[in-house]
C-alpha cells in the first residue's frame, strides 16, 4: 500500500428504509491532505462520514486506517482510532468550560486522582493558542462564545487526541470571512503536520481556495476523484448534478418584471421605517412581481430589516403600506393575515419542527392563519401536502415522514411550502438556499423567478452575489442598517454592487 495513503474506504454500502443512501463506494485520504467531499444534499455525504466515525454500521465494505483494517462501532471508538468530526451544529457541552470540553473523558489527574485543573487549563490555553485563540479564557463556560470559538474549540479537542483523520462537515456556513480565514490557516497547519483533513462544504469558492482534491458523490454512488487542478467549477457542477448545467446563466434573462416597470401597483411602501439599534430609518418601495433583492456585509441589517418588514421585530418608527393600506401589525400572525410570509435565515432553530412529519409541517402556517378552532380536514391536509411535495420536487418516501429525517434541501423545500400553502402576495426569503446543495439551489431560483411572473412580490436575501444578480430585478444596499445603494438594469453587476457596498452611494438612487 503506498505509503502517503492514510484512509481506504472500499465498496462501502448503506441501505434505510425505502432508500440505498451508499452504493459501493470508494473513498481514499492521504497524508497532509485536504480532501473535499461533495455532492448534492442526498449525495451520501453525510452517510459516508457517519460510517466513518462509527454512526451508522455499514452493509459491505472495508475501511483501512494506515493499512490496518477498522470497524467503528462508536464515535467514541473512531476517535479513540484518530478520526475526529467537528460538525456544523457543535456537538460539545455548552454548560461545562472550555478546558473541560478539551479534555472531557481524559483529565489529566492529580496526585490524589482527582482533576489537576491548572495542568488542564494550562494545557488547554496552549491548545487554543495553536488553533489562534489566544485570548479565550478556558474556565468560562463554551457556551458563552460564538459558533466559530466553538468549533475551533472542538478541533483544539481533535488535536489533543492526537487525530490523523480530522472530518469537517459544513464548519464555515456560520462563519464571516475572517473567522473562514482563520479556520482555513489551522487546517493548512494540520495539513503541514501530516493530517488528513476530509472537509464538506457547498461553497465552491472555499474548495478550490483551500483543498487539494475532491471526491464527487451523486445519488449514493462514486462519480470521480478528482486533484483540484483538473477539475474546473463548471466540470465540477456539472458532475454533481450528473448533466451540464447551463440553467443558471439563463435564470435572469427570464426573470420578473423590468425596474422599470412602475405601472404595477404598489405592494409594499415603508417610510422612515426605524427599530432601534438595528434599522435607520429606511426607505422602499416595491412593486408587484418584482424580486428585490437586498445585500450587504454582515450586520449590515438584511435580516434586521425584514424582520422588521414583518413584524417578527416589531418597529419602533415610521410607516408601512401593504397594497396601499397603512398595515398596523403588532405581531406576525396580523402581517401573514394580511397576506404575508416570512421565511426566516436559521432553518433549523426558526422553521422546521423536527419531530412533526413534512404534512405536519406543510400546513402548520395555513392551520395558524385559519385559526386554531377551525381544524384543517385530514383530507384537506393530505391533499395540500401531495400538491407541493409534487410541485416542491421533495424527495421523500411519504408525506408521513418526520422532516427530521430529510436532507437539508428538502426540508428547505418543505418550509418553502409551508408558506406557499398560505397563498402570500408578499413573500420574504431570508438566505432560502444557504447550506444546501448546487441542484436545490437552482431550483429555489428557478421557483423564485416562477413566482414573481405569476404575480407574487418577493424580497430574496443571499450571501452569494452571484445568485442575487441571477434572480432579482432590483438590488438594494445596505449598511450598517441603512441603504447605500440601489442597482437595477445595466447595474446589476459584481463590480457595481462590491463597489456600493465598499463606497456608499452606487449609479442608483
Amino acid at each position: 500500500m503506498d505509503n502517503d495513503v492514510l484512509l481506504t474506504m472500499k465498496n462501502i454500502s448503506m441501505s434505510f428504509p425505502g432508500v440505498k443512501a451508499l452504493k459501493n463506494v470508494d473513498f481514499q485520504l492521504r497524508k497532509g491532505e485536504i480532501h473535499a467531499l461533495m455532492g448534492e444534499n442526498g449525495a451520501g455525504k453525510s452517510t459516508l462520514i457517519k460510517v466513518l466515525n462509527g454512526v451508522h454500521t455499514r452493509e459491505t465494505g472495508e475501511v483501512f486506517l494506515e493499512g490496518r483494517m477498522i470497524n467503528n462501532r462508536s464515535t467514541q471508538e473512531a476517535q479513540e482510532n484518530g478520526i475526529s468530526t467537528v460538525f456544523q451544529e457543535v456537538n460539545l457541552c455548552a454548560n461545562l468550560s472550555v478546558a473541560e470540553n478539551i479534555f472531557s473523558g481524559h483529565e489529566p489527574r492529580g496526585r490524589f486522582l482527582g482533576v489537576d485543573w491548572k495542568k488542564m487549563n494550562e494545557k488547554a490555553r496552549e491548545l487554543l493558542a495553536w488553533v489562534g485563540l489566544d485570548d479565550i479564557d478556558v474556565t468560562k463556560a463554551l457556551g458563552e462564545y460564538s459558533v466559530a470559538v466553538q468549533q475551533m474549540v472542538a478541533i483544539a479537542r481533535a488535536v489533543n487526541f492526537n487525530c490523523k483523520v480530522l472530518i469537517l462537515d459544513e464548519p464555515t456556513s456560520s462563519l464571516d470571512d475572517n473567522e473562514v480565514e482563520n479556520l482555513f490557516n489551522v487546517m493548512r497547519q494540520l495539513k503541514a503536520d501530516g493530517k488528513g483533513i476530509i472537509f464538506v462544504t457547498h461553497f465552491l469558492e472555499q474548495v478550490y481556495a483551500v483543498c487539494d482534491r475532491i471526491t464527487v458523490l451523486r445519488n449514493g454512488e462514486l462519480q470521480g476523484e478528482f486533484p483540484i487542478a483538473e477539475l474546473p467549477r463548471v466540470k465540477l457542477v456539472a458532475t454533481m448534478l450528473g448533466h451540464d448545467f447551463d440553467e443558471l446563466a439563463s435564470i435572469r434573462s427570464n426573470s420578473g418584471v423590468s425596474a422599470e416597470d412602475t405601472d404595477r401597483p404598489e405592494i409594499i411602501r415603508a417610510v422612515g421605517l426605524t427599530h432601534s439599534g438595528t434599522i435607520k430609518p429606511f426607505d422602499i418601495t416595491i412593486r408587484k412581481g418584482e424580486v428585490v433583492g437586498l445585500t450587504g456585509l454582515l450586520g449590515s441589517g438584511r435580516s434586521e430589516l425584514v424582520r422588521t418588514l414583518y413584524c417578527a421585530d416589531k418597529p419602533d418608527g415610521g410607516t408601512l403600506y401593504f397594497k396601499g393600506k397603512q398595515l398596523k401589525a403588532s405581531e406576525p400572525i396580523d402581517s401573514m393575515r394580511a397576506g404575508m410570509a416570512y421565511l426566516p435565515e436559521d432553518r433549523k432553530a426558526e422553521s422546521i419542527i423536527a419531530d412533526l412529519t413534512i404534512r405536519e409541517n406543510l400546513i402548520i402556517a395555513l392551520q395558524a392563519k385559519t385559526g386554531v378552532f377551525k381544524l384543517l380536514p385530514l383530507a384537506k391536509q393530505n391533499e395540500l401536502a401531495d400538491k407541493y411535495i409534487k410541485l416542491l420536487s421533495i424527495k421523500t418516501p411519504s408525506p408521513e415522514t418526520l422532516i427530521k429525517q430529510l436532507s437539508g434541501g428538502n426540508q428547505q423545500k418543505v418550509i418553502i411550502g409551508r408558506w406557499l400553502i398560505t397563498n402570500p402576495e408578499f413573500l420574504i426569503l431570508d438566505e432560502p438556499t444557504r447550506g444546501i446543495d448546487v441542484g436545490t439551489k437552482t431550483e429555489i431560483q428557478k421557483l423564485v423567478v416562477k413566482l414573481a411572473g405569476e404575480g407574487m412580490t418577493i424580497v430574496f436575501i443571499s450571501s452569494e452575489i452571484d445568485e442575487m444578480l441571477r434572480t432579482v430585478n432590483r438590488l438594494c444596499v445596505l449598511r450598517d442598517g441603512q441603504k447605500v445603494g440601489e442597482l437595477v438594469n445595466n447595474d446589476l453587476t459584481q463590480e457595481q454592487v462590491m463597489a456600493a457596498i465598499a463606497g456608499g452611494e452606487s449609479n442608483g438612487k
